[in-house]
């Protein structure tokens, strides 16, 4: 049988996100029996559950389970990672992309790792600060490198749709651990992520 892929949602969560989803519905205004909302809560409570499932995934598993006992000292750096994650004071989305790298001391993971990290912990309420400390604090823990270094570049909803208004600001954040610290370190690093590859 060819590849199939599975979604599942635990019933309980699903029924009791949708009770409180058709309320909200009813709340605002909206008749929840329209036809074009009668799966609407449904469609959220999946939607929520799917947007949230970094809880229950481990990010140190993930790591541990492509790890590699490799003598190298270079750089190695994973650019350009999409995140799209949720603001936790309004729940609205912010998105954007994730830069990574790591100087191993003696063990590597592999690359696709770098991003399945990045999801577990973007797939949770966050805010953009705690998001990339989580990252880095990851691979530091799993990889014991000489250094790790994170930046993180994304736009928020809840300052473009609400609120300022404000549609072309990008925020940056960025964790530097280890080498990183040292200012040739961290300089090559953020001039290799600002580089276009021709």
């Amino acid at each position: 049988m060819a590849y199939k892929k599975i979604e599942q949602y635990e019933e309980a969560v699903t029924n009791g996100l949708m009770v409180n989803y058709k309320e909200v519905l009813d709340l605002i205004g909206e008749d929840s029996q329209r036809e074009g909302l009668l799966k609407t809560p449904e469609r959220l409570a999946k939607a929520m559950q799917y947007l949230t499932q970094g809880y229950h995934l481990d990010a140190k598993a993930i790591i541990n389970s492509a790890k590699f006992h490799e003598e190298v000292s270079e750089m190695v750096i994973v650019k350009d990672i999409e995140l799209y994650s949720m603001c936790e004071h309004h729940m609205l989305p912010f998105f954007g992309k994730a830069h990574i790298a790591y100087i191993p001391n003696g063990w590597i993971t592999g690359l696709s790792k770098m991003a399945r990290v990045v999801d577990v912990y973007a797939r949770r309420l966050q805010v953009q600060e705690r998001l990339t400390v989580e990252i880095m604090n990851a691979i530091k823990e799993t990889l014991n490198p000489l250094g790790v270094a994170v930046v993180i570049e994304a736009k928020h909803l809840c300052m473009m749709m609400r609120g300022v208004q404000k549609q072309n600001s990008v925020t940056t954040t960025s964790a530097f651990d280890g080498e990183f610290q040292k200012n040739s370190t961290r300089s090559e690093f953020l001039k290799l992520i600002s580089a276009k590859l021709d």
